[in-house]
Order: structure tokens, then C-alpha cells, then sequence
């Protein structure tokens, strides 16, 4: 891998046309959805459709999730069939459903538990295997140097921290003194994750915690500039524009060609439903913009409502 900025595994979000979208912007590494190591085993078609990906692609990691030493061993050599370039342990997923069966998060519980299933998946993987966390289950069990020093003991090549707690969900500031603890602790590589919107806020997370990369999730929605933009300025100090409003709509519609070429219509227009709200933020009048897209079912649809929508904007900008 090359570069510093990284895609986050962001599941129901970062199919195959998001990751070419960021592969193509920058991102120097992208991640499948997280796909359940249970789904994975018992040949559930869900999970086996979400170890697709294009050679494009490439480096991607898959990131499994689960409970079981046994069964995570499973679905990594399932995943490692498909030629992934790492396998990535997800200890970080703060949702409810994947919580409740002691997936995610809620491995940072156990820290026996843990060890036994980085232990059975770094045994079974033909690539490096590499883990997100959280600081911890809550406030009061801060476990991500513990955790990090797990992970080097039983072989992984590299750690994400996302540091806020299960219960923190999104809610509290990340606070990025944990990835420094953890860059001080450990020799493997240590990505950094949490409130990266921005180029100068990648920059800072580098500068302040000493971790060797980025992982940008929520600040990439309807945003893959935010990859060209950031390697700019950790490159040259300089930060391109912000892309105008004919790019933004054209890099929508090249999104939206990507996802009706992987799921056909109207499938991929559904899809692609909530990038075009994060596409169209901040735009002028694009409450009304939105209120039709989600109307519409064709590409066809929506490359009209967006040529008139580029009209209007015109006539308007010329009365002025």
C-alpha cells in the first residue's frame, strides 16, 4: 500500500462502485462491507455477494465479524479465496443487532475471547490479518492499549483505532490521545480513525497522534474528493478547491453508472438514493433537487433532473 488516506469499512455504504469511486479519487486502501463470519459459513447468499470486488479495487482488505474462534476461522479462509490482499477482525461495529451476539464491539468485553479468535484467524489466513477496535465497551473500561498489544502478540500485521466507545455510538468527540497510547505501545502499524472530515483534519490526526495512516468514513459520503484533496495536502502543503457544482453532479452520475453496472435498474437508482442526498448537500434549492430524485427509478430519470436542475442554476446565476 502507498499513501496515507484509507476508505473505512462502512456497512450498507461501501459496496464496489464506492470503493472504485475511492480508489479512483485516492484512497490508498478500501474495505468490503463488514460481512458476517456466521452468513459467511452457513453459504448465506448476502454474505458471499459481499466478498465481490474488481481487480480496480485493489489493495482491499474484507472485514469479517463474529464470536466464534472456530467459525471466524472458517469465514477467513472462505474470504481468503477470493483473493483479498488482508483480512480485517472487526471489533468496532457499535449497532445493536451485531452487539448483542458479542460481535463487534462487543469483543472488547473479553479479551480472552478475543485473543482466541485473533489467534484462529491469523492461523487460518493466507494474508495479513489486521483488527479495528474502539477505545473500549464505555467510560470505564478503556481497553485499546490492551487490546493493541493483543493484536501484535498473536501475529496481526496492523491496528485501526476508532477511539469512542460502544456506547459512545457517534455521539462524543473522538479523542484522538488514545491512538497516540496506542502508536507508543505497539510496532505494527496504527491507523487512526474518527471525525476526519476534512484535508487539515487528517493532517492534524497524523501530526498529533503519530499514526501512520487515516481512515476517512462518514467525511467520504458523497465526497471522494476528500481523498485527492487530502494526499494534495499531505503531498504539497497545498488544498485543491472544493469541485464545483457541475463536478459534483458529473462524479454523482459516474457514481450512479457504477451501481446500475453492479445491481441493473431499477436496483441501482434505489441504491444510489442516499448518495444523492450527500452528493446534493449544500446545494441551492436542494431540498426541492432531493424531494424528485427520490421519485425516480431510471438513470434516464435522474440525468434529466439533474440537466435541469444545471439549467435553472444557470438562468438564475445570469439574472443576477
Amino acid at each position: 500500500m502507498s499513501g496515507r488516506v484509507i476508505l473505512a469499512p462502512l456497512a450498507g455504504i461501501a459496496d464496489s462502485p464506492f470503493r472504485l469511486l475511492a480508489r479512483r479519487f485516492g484512497a490508498s486502501l478500501v474495505y468490503t462491507e463488514m460481512i458476517s463470519a456466521e452468513g459467511l459459513t452457513r453459504g448465506g447468499r448476502g454474505s458471499l455477494r459481499l466478498l465481490d470486488f474488481e481487480p480496480e479495487e485493489r489493495p482491499i482488505g474484507v472485514q469479517i465479524f463474529g464470536s466464534d474462534p472456530e467459525r471466524m476461522a472458517s469465514a477467513c479462509k472462505l474470504a481468503c479465496k477470493t483473493g483479498p490482499d488482508l483480512i480485517d477482525i472487526n471489533c468496532g461495529c457499535p449497532v445493536r443487532k451485531v452487539v448483542r451476539k458479542n460481535g463487534g464491539a462487543a469483543l472488547l468485553k473479553d479479551l480472552g475471547l478475543l485473543e482466541r479468535i485473533l489467534r484462529a484467524v491469523r492461523e487460518s489466513s493466507e494474508v495479513p490479518v489486521t483488527i479495528k477496535i474502539r477505545s473500549g465497551w464505555d467510560q470505564l473500561s478503556p481497553v485499546a492499549v490492551e487490546a493493541a498489544k493483543l493484536a501484535q502478540e498473536c501475529g496481526l500485521s496492523g491496528i485501526t483505532v476508532h477511539p469512542r466507545t460502544q456506547a459512545d455510538g457517534f455521539s462524543r468527540k473522538a479523542d484522538w490521545s488514545i491512538i497516540q497510547e496506542v502508536k507508543r505501545v505497539v510496532d505494527i502499524p496504527v491507523i487512526g480513525s474518527g471525525d476526519v472530515f476534512s484535508p487539515e483534519d487528517a493532517k492534524n490526526m497524523l501530526d498529533r497522534t503519530g499514526c501512520d495512516a487515516v481512515m476517512i468514513g462518514r467525511g467520504s459520503f458523497g465526497n471522494p474528493w476528500i481523498f485527492t484533496r487530502t494526499n494534495a495536502f499531505l503531498d504539497r502543503g497545498e488544498v485543491p478547491a472544493e469541485p464545483s457544482l457541475e463536478e459534483r453532479i458529473d462524479v454523482c452520475l459516474q457514481h450512479l453508472k457504477l451501481a446500475i453496472d453492479a445491481y441493473a435498474e431499477p436496483a441501482g437508482v434505489k441504491k444510489m438514493r442516499k448518495h444523492m442526498v450527500w452528493y446534493t448537500r449544500g446545494m441551492p434549492g436542494c431540498k426541492e433537487l432531493r424531494l424528485k430524485l427520490f421519485t425516480l427509478e431510471s438513470s434516464d430519470q435522474v440525468r434529466q433532473a439533474f440537466s435541469e436542475y444545471l439549467a435553472q442554476a444557470e438562468r438564475k446565476q445570469g439574472a443576477i
